[in-house]
């Protein structure tokens, strides 16, 4: 009994229900604050940022983001429409987005259509990169694969130096690799051929870090099921966990095809014949002089517009992707 005749018991029972009333009252209230911010989050959900601001910040943030975006695409403007003019009216007027007179000359000569037979060899050129660029791809996407998931994945001993050796390669300029990639390839006889260009290039230590960054962010659950059931290794990696990766599939398919398209330095020590010339060595002996006197702007920069088209229209077909990898691959489970 209590100073005042209360039972004990029933004071810690009015104390308890008054606590239990108090904790429901928070979590209410802290239920209401939470809807609150979940209604304001969905209405802000995919809302622009600029119509947040007044309407003088918004005029402003608009023309600034269309005078930026303008400023990036007057020199593709300026090299499309050049390639339709003569060279007397893109040396008069090299700014000009309107031709004089327009003409196809430019891509008559690139294509062997010029009636005057001063044709370059564009197609060859073209060939010459596809082929190196689609030979290239699907070897980094391969091995880089494989090695990828090996390092991620394997306990073996070494792995750790070899993840560091990797690492390492990365630091290195690939422009101090130029001489003893010449003396190797001239040493085994394959200099100034097709296995020169592409031998080098078939596996990439880039594409092995981020194949490994992605592989470690896949739960190890998958795997063991599937070793559960009786898969071994490679069963696993290539009908469980490959199928998995295929952001990070696109975004090396995509880094790969675009690197073995512009490359350059490397075909440039690797041959020497005109017939192995790519897109890149050919455009560089062309602008220098190497096929024909003056400045024959509307060709140089046809043939320049041409070249980039391919790695443009890979990026743009499979940009989503190549985000989503370069997300995935940065976050580790």
């Amino acid at each position: 009994m209590t100073a005042t005749g209360t039972p004990a018991s029933d004071l810690d029972g009015q104390k308890e229900r008054n606590g239990r009333a108090e904790r429901n009252g928070r979590a209410i209230r802290e239920g209401r604050a939470e809807r609150v911010r979940r209604r304001r989050a969905s209405r802000d959900q995919g809302r622009p940022v600029l119509p947040r601001f007044p309407v003088p910040l918004r005029v402003l943030g608009y023309a600034l983001v269309v005078g930026v975006g303008l400023l990036y695409l007057l020199p593709f403007a300026l090299q499309l429409v050049t390639g339709f003019k003569t060279d007397p009216d893109a040396a008069s007027h090299p700014l000009s987005l309107l031709p004089v007179t327009p003409t196809t000359a430019a891509y008559q000569r690139l294509f062997g259509l010029s009636e005057s037979g001063d044709g370059v060899p564009f197609l060859r050129w073209l060939s010459n990169s596809a082929l190196v660029a689609v030979l290239v791809t699907t070897g980094r996407v391969l091995f880089d694969s494989m090695a990828g998931y090996a390092l991620a994945r394997l306990r073996f001993r070494g792995r750790g130096v070899l993840f560091a050796f990797v690492l390492a390669v990365m630091a290195v300029p690939g422009v101090a690799l130029l001489i003893p990639k010449f003396l190797v390839l001239n040493t085994f006889g394959i200099f100034d051929t097709y296995t020169a260009m592409i031998l080098p290039l078939l596996v990439d230590a880039a594409g092995i870090f981020i194949m490994k960054q992605f592989f470690e962010s896949v739960p190890r659950e998958v795997e063991e099921a599937a070793r559960v059931d009786g898969a071994g290794v490679f069963r696993i990696f290539w009908s469980v966990v490959l199928p998995m990766a295929r952001p990070a599939l696109i975004t090396l398919t995509i880094l790969s095809f675009q690197g073995s398209w512009n490359e350059f330095t490397h075909f440039l020590v690797a041959t020497q014949s005109g017939q192995y010339e790519t897109l890149t060595t050919g455009l560089a002996r062309f602008v220098s002089g190497g096929l024909g006197g003056g400045t024959q702007y509307p060709l140089k920069l046809a043939a320049a517009l041409l070249s980039t088209l391919p790695v443009a229209a890979l990026f743009f077909c499979f940009q989503r992707y190549f985000v989503n990898g370069a997300n995935s691959g940065a976050v580790k489970e």
